[in-house]
């Protein structure tokens, strides 16, 4: 069956899905999608593939999927209705922003960078009034060329080196650290996550400088700087040559999100309202985008 490609700029929640990879008995977002492309009869073997991969709890503000339509579909319809009937059949959750054709011959998988938000209250550790100099100078190790054996998870045959463009507090209007964002054309397995605990292990005195720059540069010496939990975590925005992002520039305001308490009891308590206010960043990105 003759099929044109589509790129389709994508947002979700992550503690409402199983991570991004279909599973058996599970809701995962390539099988919510396969799902509304079947219930609209434009499911075809092998039409569709995503940019990157998320474990269950990462949330994405701006993901990208590539997906090849019936001719008969996209010769009749407009980018923007292939993107309203694909929000009429996704679940609650789960966003379409854009969808747009692209070349026969694009590869999603080939951004031109990717970049990630973590919110750092999320790991226990996180002092509630973490110092800025010492969050800055953790991020700056971060950038640059570097063996990342230390702060992913292996995988075989996938090469250590990576280089980060871009690693930056994320700060409220005060100047108080809430988090970091971090930009590379590509990472490994947890290697945002492993960072995040990295950095909250220097705000909190857990991880020196030091210890820090000594995982990037012996990786032969193997050492475990922790993994921060999935929950903080969102993929922010995926750069494709061959897609013109719907999605803006720069780190959202981070003025309204609340400081971490320092007695445990009410930490859990507050963990579930910091959800709460991800989930409502995302939603203001989303409807800001679609309307």
């Amino acid at each position: 069956m003759d099929s044109d490609r589509f790129l389709v700029a994508l947002g979700y929640h992550g503690h409402a899905f199983h991570g991004s990879q279909v599973q058996p008995d599970v809701r995962t977002v390539e099988g919510s999608l396969i799902q509304a492309l079947r219930r609209l009869t434009w499911w075809g073997d092998g039409c569709l593939e995503m940019s990157s991969r998320t474990d269950a709890g990462v949330s994405v503000r701006m993901g990208l999927a590539r997906i090849d339509l019936p001719e008969s579909v996209s010769r009749s319809a407009s980018d923007a209705r292939i993107a309203k009937a694909l929000n009429d059949n996704l679940p609650v959750g789960m966003v379409v922003l854009a969808a747009k054709r692209a070349p026969s011959d694009s590869k999603v998988r080939y951004a031109e960078y990717r970049s990630y938000l973590y919110r750092l209250g999320a790991v226990e550790e996180w002092p509630s009034n973490p110092d800025p100099e010492l969050v800055r100078n953790a991020c700056s190790l971060i950038e640059g060329r570097h063996d990342f054996t230390n702060l992913s998870r292996s995988e075989e045959d996938r090469d250590p080196l990576r280089t980060v463009d871009e690693c930056v507090p994320w700060c409220a209007g005060d100047g108080r650290p809430v988090g970091f964002s971090i930009r590379a054309r590509s990472f490994l397995w947890n290697q945002v996550r492993r960072i995040a605990s990295a950095i909250s292990g220097v705000a909190s005195g857990r991880v020196s400088l030091i210890d820090l720059e000594s995982a990037l540069s012996r990786p032969g010496n193997s050492v475990d700087l922790g993994r921060a939990p999935a929950d903080g975590l969102v993929l922010w925005e995926i750069s494709h040559s061959d897609f013109d992002a719907p999605a803006s520039d720069g780190l959202p305001d981070a003025s309204a999100l609340s400081t971490r308490p320092d007695d445990p009891r009410e930490y859990r308590r507050w963990l579930s309202m910091a959800g709460y206010e991800m989930s409502a960043l995302l939603e203001r990105e989303w409807l800001g985008r679609l309307s």
